[in-house]
């Protein structure tokens, strides 16, 4: 899909690398091994463009270098972020969130959300959620939710899962999503990217046409989780 045809909440990764270690990861010869570090270095890749243009910079006082200059410290805005990853492939993206931990400037909380899809219809079903849905004692009180979510989530073929991911992290309370991703189809992307279009920004390392009619993406990657739980053929 041409990126000029993309809406301007979509962003497909044109770095080189990351091209390249796409197309190994493509392969059926990859292993378990070579699956999960490619998920990791891809997010890397991905997460470090989406927090260059996704964060901003904020002047939070002054403090004095080892020569003794003065000089201006800057923070990022927001700073509540909590990471997301959804479950179970989203766990191979764990390395690649721990990176992100490390890429930011500060620690972050980290929430997991459990979603399949249903085999015959391929909607979402919810499994598990541990997102602190504790509510302010008072108008002024802060939220539980962050004012910001990255959402991790590797592969978004039909859609429907990433949407019911940011349905549910709106209805927490964040006021933005970034979603993370490796590989989308284009239909899934685009529904995705559509769910809450002022407040979602999608991230992908690339776009596939179409999925097939198990809503697989092709050429796509597989199904990601079998691939690094070995459990393909269960």
């Amino acid at each position: 899909m041409a990126s000029s045809s993309l809406p301007s909440n979509v962003h497909v990764s044109k770095h080189p690398c990351l091209r390249a270690k796409l197309s190994q990861l493509r392969s059926k010869d990859a292993n378990a091994r070579e699956t999960k570090a490619l998920i990791h270095e891809i997010t890397l890749i991905v997460g470090c463009e989406a927090l260059a243009t996704g964060l901003e910079i904020n002047s939070s006082g002054t403090d004095e270098s080892p020569l003794g200059y003065q000089y201006t410290q800057e923070v990022i805005a927001p700073s509540r972020i909590a990471l997301v990853p959804i479950l179970r492939s989203g766990l191979g993206m764990v390395e690649g969130l721990n990176a992100l931990q490390i890429l930011l400037p500060h620690s972050v909380s980290v929430h997991h959300l459990g979603l399949y899809r249903e085999p015959v219809s391929l909607e979402p079903v919810e499994y598990y959620n541990n997102l602190p849905y504790h509510r302010p004692s008072s108008p002024n009180a802060t939220s539980a939710a962050g004012d910001l979510a990255i959402l991790l989530d590797p592969v978004i073929a039909t859609g429907r899962t990433s949407v019911a991911a940011i349905q549910t992290l709106k209805e927490w309370g964040v006021k933005r999503v970034i979603v993370i991703s490796v590989l989308g189809s284009e239909a899934g992307v685009l529904r995705a990217a559509e769910e809450w279009g002022d407040g979602v920004t999608i991230w992908v390392g690339g776009i596939d046409k179409a999925c097939d009619t198990r809503g697989m993406i092709k050429p796509g990657l597989g199904d990601v989780g079998d691939r690094l739980f070995l459990t393909i053929g269960k």
